[in-house]
């Protein structure tokens, strides 16, 4: 596995204009933890990582977990999905089956937008975890933010730091059927409503090319998460690449 470090800006971690605008206006900003945010496509080992971060006592946000619980039966969200796109994606416990839901919606983009729509605010709930962390963890705790659409959503705007992990396009559908025990069409239909990966790499902070052995795999990560820890406790932690990017791809959409 190879992976590279971009670093910028200098430190502005602990400036309090900038952490009352990106830091939900946070106002102790003695006691904010360090947010690591990762994201990839999916079967690049993101999952992975935040485990491996995890039991180095990170707590660790998966936010398509969280998009899970927000259509389970009871919630509004499940009878919005379900009057969108049938029945037919009810299982027989009474929940909604996401490999059929799955199969209506990857690599079908308007299909993809009315499941979004429907399900409610994401973004929401994912920053009222954020909004916790920061009222209750401490500077020497980490907090590891999991999304797969962490950049194009805004969640970046949460994190200190984003990581983004890839991989060839080949390896991640083996993975899919190995794993996941999809077929060659399933996999396919996956791996088509994924973003390339150079298309984040402008917003990512560091890039993990997951490719190689698991040894190799699991010794990037620790690195990564062992640097990034301590450039964060002795102040030197770089402001993240995604605010420049965030804030390009607004004045543009201005344009």
């Amino acid at each position: 596995m190879l992976y590279y470090e971009q670093v910028t800006l200098p430190m502005r971690r602990f400036l309090p204009a900038y952490n009352n605008t990106l830091r939900n206006n946070c106002q102790r900003l003695d006691t904010m933890p360090l947010i690591i945010g990762v994201t990839g496509s999916i079967a690049t080992g993101k999952s992975s990582a935040c485990l491996l971060i995890a039991e180095r006592g990170a707590t660790h946000l998966d936010a398509d977990r969280l998009v899970h619980r927000l259509y389970d039966p009871g919630k509004p969200a499940f009878d919005r999905i379900v009057a969108v796109f049938g029945d037919e994606i009810v299982g027989a416990d009474g929940y909604i089956d996401r490999k059929i839901l799955g199969s209506k919606v990857f690599g079908k983009p308007d299909e993809m937008a009315k499941l979004t729509t429907a399900i409610g605010d994401i973004a929401a709930a994912v920053k009222d975890v954020v909004d916790e962390w920061n009222d209750t963890l401490s500077d020497d705790d980490v907090a590891v933010l999991e999304a797969v659409n962490l950049i194009e959503a805004g969640y970046g705007r949460w994190c200190d730091v984003v990581w983004l992990f890839a991989c060839d396009e080949s390896i991640a559908r083996t993975r899919l059927m190995q794993r996941n025990g999809f077929s060659v069409e399933e996999a396919n239909q996956r791996l088509a409503s994924q973003r390339d990966w150079r298309d984040r790499e402008p917003a990512s902070d560091r890039v993990f090319h997951n490719e190689g052995t698991l040894d190799e795999f699991e010794g990037a990560v620790k690195f990564a998460y062992a640097d990034t820890v301590k450039l964060a406790k002795d102040g030197q932690l770089p402001e993240t690449k995604y605010n420049g990017w965030w804030e390009r791809r607004n004045e543009d959409a201005g344009k």
